[in-house]
């Protein structure tokens, strides 16, 4: 089933590649939406596709980069808009 998930990322996630290495690894999935630097330090991510893909990139982020270090992932779920053509960083 398609979604919709906002999170935020809190920890070492800024200056550690983390934003080109969600970007990646969501274009592979055939997930849509963003990921940009907030200015408090954290990281949000915006992604829209099947709902077991997403899980996928957020458990990438939890684990799989190799400089970052999440603290913390807060997941806000809501019903698939279909807004974005592709996966891009925000700036």
């Amino acid at each position: 089933m398609k979604k919709k998930v906002r999170a935020l990322i809190y920890g070492l996630v800024q200056g550690v590649g983390l934003r080109y290495q969600v970007q990646k690894k969501a274009s592979q999935l055939g997930l849509t939406g963003f990921v940009k630097n907030l200015p408090d330090g954290s990281v949000e991510l915006v992604a829209e596709g099947e709902e077991d893909l997403i899980n996928e990139l957020i458990e990438y982020v939890k684990t799989g980069i190799r400089w970052a270090r999440v603290e913390k992932v807060e997941l806000e779920w809501s019903e698939w808009e279909g807004k974005y053509r592709r996966f891009e960083i925000a700036f």
